[in-house]
C-alpha cells in the first residue's frame, strides 16, 4: 500500500489555510539611491539592496564555475572542488 498519498492529502489540507491569508497591500517604490554617498556621512550598516546585489553577483559567479566545470568535464569531488576552488578566488 502507498502511504504518501494519505501524507500529501493530509500536507495539503494543513496548508490550504495559509494559502487563503490576503496579501500584504504593495509597498510604495522608494526612488533610486544616489549612486555615490557624500564622504563626510559613515556608512552604516548594509542595506538590502547591497545585499541582493551581492546574492546576485555570487549567484552569477556560481553560475560561471559551473559552466566551466562543465566544459571541462569534470565530475564527482573534482568538479566539487574545483567549483570552491573557483568560487574563493
Amino acid at each position: 500500500m502507498r502511504h504518501y498519498l494519505p501524507a500529501t492529502a493530509v500536507g495539503l489540507c494543513c496548508l490550504m489555510p495559509l494559502s487563503m491569508t490576503p496579501a500584504a497591500p504593495p509597498s510604495v517604490a522608494q526612488p533610486a539611491a544616489p549612486t555615490k554617498a557624500p564622504a563626510t556621512v559613515p556608512t552604516s550598516a548594509p542595506t538590502s539592496e547591497s545585499f541582493a546585489a551581492a546574492a546576485a553577483a555570487r549567484h552569477a559567479r556560481r553560475t560561471a564555475c559551473i559552466k566551466e566545470a562543465k566544459a571541462k568535464k569534470l565530475v564527482g569531488s573534482n568538479k566539487n572542488a574545483y567549483i570552491k576552488d573557483c568560487l574563493a578566488h
